[in-house]
């Protein structure tokens, strides 16, 4: 941890936050997180992968951790995202890349993957599989109550986050989502009081942990990380063919509650998403739950690395 160095790059109008570790020369691998996530959450991973030779850079997102927020949070979205990993790349010099991404951070790895295909040697997905962009049915198949429907309500998420602290929202929604079950709220309940005052955090995830990204959430508030991902999935892309064909990596916790979402796991166990992503692997980890690799850092590190020396050139 103490060999990550940390630097900033403008790009697109905006001042992005990079950490990174491993030698100038190496190959490159980047890490896009998720929410409530941050580059921190990639820790585990990035020095594995430099140790092995790798360069590892985990940029925040815009409107992430200490990542400039975008001019206009209305008009934010996962393009934004695309555009600013291109810029990244292209002003650091880095032609080809790796890509590990989590969560909502699968998202603009597999648009760019989509868009510059000869730029990306490989992609590894944690937890969702690559499926056509569009707003999920499974919103409209769970309840009112289901945490993304709550969020993408303008207002909503603003005035329940609101009541506490930043390290309070990041440690319930922490614990929320370390669970199996689907987050879903009581008309009489907003999302934050599903998770009690007393609840212990995840035994994987420190006090130290949680100090970490509560004071980067602190710096960036949570409009532009509930713009991007929940109110970004109306976004329409110009992708003539939504189907991946560069070497894929799917890693399912299979506790991760996502996997639950209505029609999940009948998609990736069917073979549907192979329709999607036609040079796709799949590694269950049984007992890995939404945040898998902080979880179990040195099983998803040794799935990682298999993978990028099987197709790293």
């Amino acid at each position: 941890m103490d060999q990550i160095v940390h630097k900033s790059v403008e790009v697109n109008g905006v001042k992005l936050h990079l950490a990174e570790i491993g030698s100038q020369s190496s190959l490159v691998v980047v890490f896009l997180h998720g929410f409530p996530e941050i580059w921190y959450s990639w820790r585990h991973q990035m020095v594995a992968v430099a140790n092995a030779g790798y360069r590892a850079i985990a940029p925040d997102c815009r409107g992430y951790g200490l990542s400039d927020p975008p001019p206009d949070t209305e008009k934010f979205g996962f393009s934004d995202l695309v555009d600013d990993l291109l810029a990244i790349l292209d002003s650091l010099g880095i032609d080809k890349i790796s890509i590990i991404a989590k969560d909502a951070g699968t998202r603009p790895a597999n648009l760019f993957t989509l868009r510059y295909p000869t730029r990306v040697t490989g992609i590894i997905s944690l937890g969702i599989p690559h499926s056509p962009f569009g707003p999920p049915a499974f919103l409209k198949e769970l309840p009112e109550g289901f945490y993304i429907n709550r969020w993408r309500e303008s207002g909503r998420a603003e005035a329940d986050f609101g009541r506490f602290d930043a390290k309070t929202v990041v440690r319930n929604i922490y614990i929320l989502f370390s669970r199996t079950e689907i987050p879903i709220a009581d008309e009489s309940q907003e999302i934050m009081d599903i998770v009690g005052p007393s609840t212990p955090l995840p035994p994987w995830f420190t006090e130290e942990d949680l100090s970490v990204y509560g004071a980067l959430y602190e710096k960036s508030g949570f409009l532009n990380p509930l713009k991007v991902p929940y109110r970004s999935m109306d976004e329409e892309y110009d992708i003539a063919d939504p189907v991946i064909k560069n070497p894929m990596l799917l890693i399912v916790g299979e506790k991760d509650y996502f996997f639950k979402f209505p029609g999940v796991e009948g998609f990736v166990k069917s073979g549907m998403v192979q329709h999607f992503a036609t040079n796709l692997e799949i590694e269950y980890v049984p007992e890995g739950s939404h945040f898998v690799q902080e979880q179990f850092p040195d099983k998803i590190n040794q799935l990682i690395l298999a993978f990028l020396h099987k197709h790293s050139s």
